[in-house]
């Protein structure tokens, strides 16, 4: 089965099981190789990147949803921290896509979607293809430029880094980017990472210590030729406590 015909087929079972006009497209941040990454499906159909967005089920809480669609059209598992962050709704956002089709394609239809994202270190996840797809990938936000997105999802994506980036002032992160042993250093270049700037590295150790978020432990990371750095952690009560309850200061 081609993937027109694959996509004509699922339209009148999606007709059944999805509420119309509603769709969900969780942007999710990696960081390696001190560059932020995200994930992307490329589609069968048009050979486009996409968002591994999906629709919401007649009988399914819009968070529920989320979580099973990146089950399900990525393999990510264990969502432990996912936020909404906006809604995108510009007429024909979606339905040029599917040009090709009639006007009676579910898929076709006018959606608004709701965008959320997730933090998560890439080597955690088991990537898989739906059937929908041809691959999915880790694309570091850099390359975005070069490569063809579907839809308004490269606007969704610039969209959820400009939220990343207010949030880090009031939120902590790191814990679902970072291995779970890591150096200031590599916390730093993670922070410049998402706010694409140098900062101060004496300045951001002075004022990333005081948040009270880290625990300093009995380890360095060797292998380096200089120096070897000591190794911390996050203390995962304080930092759950801050994500809640947002930084007493920055």
């Amino acid at each position: 089965m081609d993937s027109k015909e694959l996509i004509l087929q699922r339209s009148n079972e999606a007709k059944e099981i999805f509420l119309p006009n509603l769709s969900a497209d969780p942007v999710i941040f990696g960081f390696d190789q001190n560059q932020l990454k995200v994930l992307l499906l490329k589609m069968s159909y048009r050979h486009q990147w996409f968002l591994p967005g999906g629709y919401v089920k007649k009988d399914e809480d819009l968070d529920d949803a989320v979580v099973r669609i990146l089950k399900e059209r990525a393999g990510v598992n264990a969502v432990s921290y996912l936020e909404e962050f906006g809604v995108f709704g510009k007429k024909n956002r979606s339905e040029d896509y599917f040009e090709d089709f009639d006007e009676t394609l579910f898929y076709k239809q006018r959606f608004i979607t709701i965008g959320y994202y997730a933090l998560y270190n890439p080597s955690k996840i088991d990537l898989t293809v739906d059937e929908y797809s041809e691959s999915c990938e880790w694309i570091y936000l850099s390359e975005l430029s070069h490569i063809e997105m579907a839809m308004d999802h490269k606007e969704i994506v610039e969209k959820a880094l400009l939220t990343l980036r207010e949030k880090i002032s009031i939120k902590p992160i790191g814990l679902n980017l970072l291995p779970e042993k890591f150096t200031l250093s590599e916390l730093r270049k993670l922070y410049e990472a998402i706010l694409g700037k140098d900062l101060n590295r004496g300045n951001f150790y002075r004022k990333i210590k005081k948040l009270g978020i880290l625990e300093k432990l009995d380890e360095q990371r060797k292998g380096g030729a200089h120096k070897s750095p000591d190794l911390y952690s996050f203390n995962k009560e304080i930092y759950n406590k801050a994500l809640e309850n947002g930084l007493i200061s920055w």
